[in-house]
């Protein structure tokens, strides 16, 4: 018996059954084809030199490195699907996230299916960027196994590399930071520079916050009514070689006043940076994820909607469920799953997911969530007894290596004995122990 037809019991349930056998059956082999498609797209730029700035700034970005792992990537992600071409990529450290989306306007070109793969930007591509001149023609190809530009001076080709694991950690994360997010401040060409150019120089320990005088921005290292908190200050100078080309800077936050993101609008075109709350801080392992994957979602569901979706596609969850007959609570699970394996992306700019397709199954995820695992362990040991379970308020213990851990729930708030939560009071997300006694509520 299927991991579908154990989750299915009873007859009310049955419709979501057929509506998710329904999209194995009809699109369960669409991905291995579209995997072997050698383009995705080929074209023209329509403004090549901001383009070719953009790219550049990915480059910065991939490059860049600011903790303490002795490590650098070259590897930005390309999609193309729904008229769009988007790159994206995380600093070496994991703790900046940018990508650059190229708009139906800013191409010309033919998408012949949609897919994403990475690559290399090497020495020859960033020379070939760099070289790139105001109203010289470039054109782009991008394949399931190579990125391609050409000029009138030069064509260079990158092949497609492996995804490093570090970002396959920050793919998981990042996007449910993004998806929290609200708009705080809206700059016009005219504040933006002035503001980039009191940027210190060198490294900040020390936090700084952006804030709005009259009509005028500032950072500073003193908290104010209505600021805007970002750590690792130095790292936006990323984004200076776009300064001069930038004629909107909007800036977001997630509601823990933590995690920001400065998005350039250029019209055709839009560069987001996101920061991790310090230097010293990836992205990875960070917020929500291991909470959204203890539900437990057979592999067939994700790979139905996997195929069915198209790189870049705005994910609209609600609409899925009425067209294919699946439950909302269950189209509500797959959301939570789809966007904790990295499979879903977040536009800010359209509040809303999109979908990308990535090189890597659920089990490389597990693999990378030793904490994941390990709750199931605790859950298949019987390790967890319950001696108030009387939702919202929750108490359990739940057998350690060495000692006995009591958890407390009580609706949105949770705590845990356990040496874990004492050093990280949940920010660096839940125990083990309290995955698995929130496990065991999910299920029952």
């Amino acid at each position: 018996m299927s991991d579908v037809d154990v989750l299915y019991t009873s007859s009310s349930q049955l419709t979501q059954k057929s509506g998710i056998q329904q999209l194995v059956l009809s699109h369960g082999s669409e991905l291995e084809e579209i995997s072997n498609i050698p383009c995705f797209f080929w074209g023209s730029i329509t403004d090549s030199l901001l383009t070719a700035k953009c790219l550049m700034t990915i480059s910065r970005v991939v490059r860049a490195n600011y903790g303490p792992v002795d490590l650098t990537l070259f590897d930005p992600i390309v999609s193309a699907g729904t008229d769009q071409l988007r790159f994206e990529g995380f600093s070496s450290c994991n703790g900046v996230y940018a990508r650059l989306d190229l708009l139906e306007d800013a191409i010309d070109g033919e998408f012949i299916a949609s897919g994403t793969t990475n690559v290399d930007f090497n020495e020859p591509m960033l020379h070939a960027l760099n070289s790139i001149k105001k109203g010289e023609k470039m054109v782009m190809g991008v394949g399931s196994k190579e990125v391609s530009v050409s000029t009138a001076k030069s064509k260079v080709v990158e092949r497609k590399v492996s995804l490093p694991t570090r970002w396959i950690k920050g793919l998981t994360s990042v996007q449910l930071f993004l998806a929290g997010m609200e708009e705080r401040f809206r700059l016009n060409k005219i504040q933006i520079i002035p503001l980039f150019q009191s940027i210190p120089k060198t490294a900040v320990k020390s936090n700084f916050y952006l804030s709005k005088r009259a009509n005028k921005f500032v950072f500073s290292p003193i908290q104010t009514k209505d600021s805007v908190f970002i750590g690792g200050i130095h790292r936006l100078r990323l984004l200076e070689g776009l300064l001069p080309y930038c004629d909107h800077l909007i800036v977001y936050q997630e509601k823990d006043a933590e995690t920001v993101c400065f998005v350039m609008d250029f019209g055709k075109m839009r560069l987001s940076l996101a920061l991790s709350p310090s230097a010293y801080r990836g992205f990875s392992g960070e917020g929500n994820v291991l909470e959204n994957m203890i539900q437990t979602v057979p592999d067939e569901w994700v790979q139905a909607v996997n195929s069915l979706l198209k790189s870049n596609e705005m994910f609209d969850p609600t609409l899925l469920s009425i067209e294919h007959d699946v439950n909302f609570d269950t189209m509500d699970a797959l959301t939570a799953s789809l966007s904790s394996i990295g499979l879903l992306g977040y536009d800010l700019n359209e509040s809303q997911h999109y979908y990308r397709r990535l090189p890597f199954k659920m089990s490389r995820i597990l693999a990378l969530n030793p904490r994941l695992k390990n709750a199931r362990k605790l859950v298949s040991d019987e390790s967890v007894e319950f001696k108030v379970n009387t939702p919202p308020y929750i108490e359990a213990k739940v057998k350690g290596t060495d000692v006995e851990h009591t958890v407390i729930i009580n609706g949105d708030q949770f705590r845990c004995t356990c040496n874990w939560f004492t050093n990280h009071q949940g920010q660096r997300g839940l125990c083990k122990h309290i995955l698995a006694v929130k496990m065991l509520t999910k299920d029952g």
